[in-house]
């Protein structure tokens, strides 16, 4: 046919959200009695409404999700969340509705819906793994009582270690290290000023003040001397630390990071502050995120694309352009000879904001690092290969 009509359009839609298994049953199945039912949803829900520009169907979906569970009509949720889950909506979307829907919709709503979606997961094979509320396993969040304030999870038993995460991500860049390291050690993790649930004071910051806020984490906590792992920002932050304050540091892991820009990369720094001041996260999301994952990885894995955008995108950009004067300012190279402790340089061969040359720099600078180059990373090694770099921490702490 070389013409439609809104019916025609709106089986588009519907097969789009739905499926062609359902939408193919539900009108191959059509009686004398419903057939007009069935062709007055296509063209009214499924065109008239579904085909509406003001709201893209991610969105709508999710909205479909939480009234359905307002409403108790649990065939239609559970037909609409299965239809989510395969077209690929990432489970923290699904995940964050129906936390919503607990406040909204009630307790025992949310108990069915989390219940559906999680058989409903299970089936297709996508459940993720556990993650036990008991001792031990459970992680724990708070903030310091020190100004101004760090948010704090803590999860785990045994020997302390801490994760410091990368400018414009948080504390949940770590979360599948932090979950694997804690079957044997303590493990700390924050966001640093200016990110995620700390607070976020006036700026610009200095990288002083950012090795102060991990000083004084540390002491607060009263589990140091600790093995600090920290990528990117982390790691400037974890070279500052055992500089200033090496009571505090046992072992040292520096990931994907540098001691110093070349002066010919500080107009750059001083644009993209200029560029969030003025117009936001938004502005300059896509270059991070290219900067962060390869290509390749982006390609492979849009889900995890996706949760780092949605990361940098969060940031609020008084605290993003702040701790962006922070990074640019660092300047450790001429002090390095200073760490004493054991010291792991890591580097992604792929990286093109903190090159393997920079690591090296790095290394030849501390007495006795260790320095390993992993081929298939660019800036987030953590993300891209985590199995890789887990085997090089363990090989290390």
């Amino acid at each position: 046919m070389d013409r439609e009509d809104d019916f025609d359009r709106g089986v588009k839609n519907r097969r789009a959200v739905l499926g062609d298994a359902w939408v193919d049953k539900s009108l191959g199945n059509a009686n004398a009695f419903n057939a007009d039912f069935q062709e007055f949803i296509t063209r009214y829900a499924w065109n008239d409404v579904w085909g509406r520009p003001g709201l893209d169907h991610t969105t709508r979906r999710l909205l479909v999700l939480g009234m359905t569970m307002g409403l108790a009509r649990w065939e239609e949720f559970e037909l609409h969340c299965g239809a989510a889950i395969r077209s690929g909506i990432p489970l923290v979307k699904i995940q964050e509705t129906l936390m919503q829907g607990a406040i909204y919709c009630g307790v025992p709503a949310a108990n069915t819906a989390f219940k559906i979606t999680g058989d409903l997961l299970r089936e297709l094979g996508l459940l993720p793994g556990p993650a036990p509320l008991t001792p031990g396993s459970r992680v724990v969040t708070h903030q310091t009582f020190s100004t101004p304030q760090l948010k704090v999870a803590l999860q785990g038993a045994g020997a302390p270690v801490v994760l410091s995460h990368a400018l414009g991500l948080d504390l949940g860049m770590w979360d599948d290290l932090a979950a694997s390291l804690a079957a044997d050690h303590e493990v700390l993790r924050y966001d640093h000023r200016g990110h995620g649930g700390s607070a976020k004071p006036a700026g610009p910051y200095s990288m002083d003040e950012l090795v102060d806020d991990a000083a004084r984490l540390i002491r607060e906590w009263g589990r140091g001397p600790v093995t600090w792992i920290g990528l990117s920002m982390g790691a400037m932050v974890g070279q500052g630390l055992a500089i200033r304050h090496p009571e505090l540091v046992s072992k040292l892991v520096l990931a994907n990071t540098t001691a110093i820009y070349p002066e010919a990369a500080q107009p750059g720094w001083a644009q993209r502050i200029a560029t969030v001041q003025s117009q936001g996260m938004a502005a300059v999301a896509e270059m991070v995120v290219e900067r962060y994952l390869h290509a390749d990885f982006r390609a492979a894995d849009p889900v995890a694309t996706q949760a780092i955008r949605a990361a940098i995108l969060r940031n609020d950009p008084v605290g993003y352009a702040a701790s962006c004067a922070a990074v640019a300012g660092v300047a450790w190279q001429d002090r390095l000879s200073k760490i004493q402790c054991p010291t792991l340089v890591v580097s992604g061969a792929r990286d093109a904001g903190a090159p393997p040359a920079m690591g090296q720099a790095i290394a030849e600078r501390v007495a006795g690092a260790r320095m390993e180059v992993i081929a298939d990373a660019s800036h987030l090694s953590v993300l891209e290969t985590p199995a890789e770099f887990e085997a090089l921490l363990r090989g290390f702490i």
